[in-house]
């Protein structure tokens, strides 16, 4: 099975072989993914993405793996591609960080109540959300909007590149807050209200769905087969969820990556007034459950203040600064990872500084300084994060699983399980391909069900066991990190 796993930052193809209740991947392709600026816009890059997954699987096959059972794409959540009346791409689809989502909150709540828009939806209120997005273009008069006869959300734009077959994936659709969570299907009172038209949507399908065999096209242009093509979970965030080696309900997660993405499974959507003061959000899952959570700017803030030291011609890796951090221990500051000041891309070392010295703490001087600020104000983050799962939910959730690449931060890790008091499981590190490919050996029959799925991902993958220590020590820097960001 080939999986093509796209983050903010980078895309791979992971090749994935089970044999006998044990998946064995290996990386077939890496590649980088880069936003691009044109005339102040942010665009993804979506041709040259789409012949990386061309490159992936001429790799494989090149490589002598050409007997593939199927191929799934996940991608980050709420951006999309509109299409013209010949099924043609139009224009380089809009970066969730585009600035022109900046207002559009207020103008829709201002049609539709911000308390409705999210019990209709279940949905936190963001402004990157797909709502405000194309709200933006409909307020702005855009000619995109005007031409567009078909909406496709990033992994769906792909699965219909390769096989022309137009559909959007159920734990995708989730993300735009255009969808009902209860029908599972959109939400055609906030689609009419909004002025968005309706028939640019195409029907939903649920993870696992066969979307249909590459096209005769692509299969002539690779020199492969018409292999299968598999919409798993199109959504990064419930392909990552789907790799958690949990055993029981009794356990947040953390999909730590650019993003932090912590929260728990249930049977169904929560919607009520709690739910929505504390900003959780109602996402499509697998297995028909749905994943409640909190998305939180994770190490996005991390990878910015890289990209700015590399600027300046520092060139520190990941594990240097780490480094970096643990030589400059506690640090009095703290900032909160989710202010608007650290959306847009920039100097965000400087940022983290402002933050600092506007809201009368100690302005972290060094890198190390720096590092430990943000790891450490991730770490009070998710405490406060799961102190309100547990509110909503009514009991305790004494574990807490940490998957993907940002576990590869110990720091990180060792500051969760101190601040919050949690014992803290780490693992798998390539979360989202394993969970994109056990998902699609359900969809092939080799794989019973989701508790199935991760026993196999418990049994193929190493975990590493993070122990609360002196976890009182970190009650006072709580209740000033809480009086900081309120």
């Amino acid at each position: 099975m080939l999986a093509f796993d796209f983050g903010a930052s980078s895309g791979r193809a992971m090749l994935g072989t089970l044999r006998k209740g044990h998946l064995e991947i290996r990386e077939i392709h890496r590649f980088s993914n880069d936003a691009v600026n044109v005339s102040g816009n942010l665009h993804w890059d979506t041709l040259r993405l789409l012949y990386e997954i061309k490159q992936g699987i001429l790799k494989c096959v090149n490589g002598g793996d050409s007997d593939i059972a199927s191929i799934a794409i996940d991608t980050w959540g709420v951006d999309f591609g509109l299409l013209d009346e010949r099924g043609e791409l139009i224009g380089n689809p809009y970066h969730y960080r585009d600035k022109r989502t900046l207002g559009m909150m207020e103008k829709v709540f201002e049609i539709i109540p911000k308390e409705q828009l999210y019990m209709k939806t279940g949905i936190q209120l963001m402004e990157l959300n797909t709502v405000f997005q194309l709200f933006s273009m409909i307020h702005g008069g855009s000619a995109q909007m005007q031409q567009a006869k078909t909406l496709l959300l990033t992994p769906d734009l792909f699965n219909y590149f390769l096989t022309g077959v137009k559909a959007t994936e159920y734990s995708i659709a989730s993300t735009t807050q255009l969808l009902d969570p209860l029908k599972k299907q959109w939400c055609g009172e906030i689609i009419q209200k909004l002025g968005i038209p309706r028939d640019i949507f195409t029907d939903i399908v649920m993870p696992g769905t066969v979307i249909g065999n590459l096209s005769a096209e692509i299969c002539d242009e690779l020199g492969v087969k018409p292999i299968p093509v598999i919409a798993a979970a199109g959504h990064d965030t419930q392909a990552a969820v789907a790799s958690v080696p949990a055993c029981g309900e009794d356990f947040a997660y953390i999909s730590c990556g650019t993003w932090s993405l912590m929260g728990v499974e249930t049977d169904s959507p929560i919607l009520n007034d709690k739910s929505f003061s504390m900003s959780f959000t109602n996402e499509g899952g697998i297995d028909n459950k749905i994943t409640f959570l909190k998305n939180i700017m994770g190490l996005w803030l991390i990878q910015e203040c890289k990209r700015q030291w590399d600027r300046e011609g520092k060139n520190l890796g990941f594990a240097a600064m780490e480094s970096m951090a643990r030589e400059a221990g506690p640090v009095s500051c703290f900032i909160d990872p989710d202010d608007r000041l650290f959306v847009s891309p920039g100097n965000m070392p400087e940022r983290i500084k402002r933050y600092c010295c506007d809201t009368g703490q100690y302005v972290p001087q060094s890198v190390g300084e720096v590092v430990m600020c943000i790891c450490q104000s991730l770490a009070l983050k998710y405490r406060m994060t799961v102190e309100s799962l547990e509110d909503v939910l009514g009991r305790k959730l004494p574990v807490i699983h940490m998957v993907g690449g940002g576990i590869k931060d110990k720091l990180l890790c060792s500051l969760t399980a101190d601040v919050t008091g949690r014992e803290v499981i780490a693992g798998p590190v390539e979360a989202t391909s394993v969970g994109n490919l056990v998902i699609q050996a359900m969809a092939l029959g080799k794989v019973k069900n989701l508790k199935e799925a991760r026993r196999i991902v418990g049994a193929s993958f190493p975990t590493e066991v993070f122990k609360p220590r002196d976890s009182q020590m970190w009650d006072r820097p709580y209740e000033a990190f809480k009086n900081i960001i309120r």
